[in-house]
């Protein structure tokens, strides 16, 4: 007897299995079973690499029916997703998307629906695999930029670390000019008599950047 199995791969927190099944039923499909994939990348890990991944490949067959959000739920690597779903359909498996509720399967034998079919699948796997690189470089730059408004708040980082201000303190101390110190410890004069001026602040921009 031919079923209907939803996959999901749930990756991040606001994508719930939950959220995923009741849509899909929603939109109409009766689900008979759920498989899912739970904080797994869909770019660097192959729908044949996931735990649950591998379990759907070996139970469906011939006549049922897999039923997935969009086709970024089968992954979101070009080579993979089309793949995945040309084998699927070799098998005999029809291939559902929830979103705008696309069908891709095995069943035309005429060359040109069959190259339609197969643009298609190409251009939504492409289309996959772009957002989930966009998302990525969304990510860094705002990570870049979230490290340069902290670098922006903590200051330029000292040129100096605490054993080095210990020996400028000590030297200072004793009453050394500005030239010895900066010669013993390799630093500028204009920073020695920066410290000189204000040991307080010296310790502070240490402690900014955890040195």
């Amino acid at each position: 007897m031919s079923k209907t199995v939803l996959y999901a791969r749930v990756s991040t927190v606001d994508q719930t299995l939950d959220h995923q099944k009741a849509h899909a039923e929603a939109a109409g499909f009766a689900i008979d079973e759920v498989v899912a994939d739970h904080g797994v990348s869909g770019v660097t890990t192959t729908l044949a690499e996931r735990p649950e991944g591998r379990r759907l490949r070996d139970m469906l067959r011939k006549g049922d029916t897999l039923v997935v959000r969009w086709v970024d739920r089968l992954g979101r690597n070009y080579q993979d997703v089309c793949d995945s779903i040309r084998e699927f359909m070799r098998r005999g498996v029809v291939i559902r998307t929830v979103i705008n509720n696309m069908t891709f399967d095995g069943a035309t034998k005429d060359p040109m629906q069959q190259a339609v079919r197969d643009a298609l699948i190409a251009f939504m796997a492409a289309t996959a695999q772009a957002q989930a690189e966009a998302t990525k470089e969304a990510q860094r730059a705002g990570i870049d930029a979230a490290r340069a408004k902290e670098d922006r708040y903590r200051g330029r980082k000292p040129s100096y670390n605490r054993a080095t201000l210990a020996t400028v303190l000590d030297m200072l101390g004793q009453n050394a000019g500005a030239s010895a110190i900066a010669k013993a410890t390799g630093l500028t004069r204009q920073t020695i008599l920066r410290i000189k001026d204000e040991p307080v602040t010296a310790e502070k921009a240490l402690a900014a950047w955890g040195m």
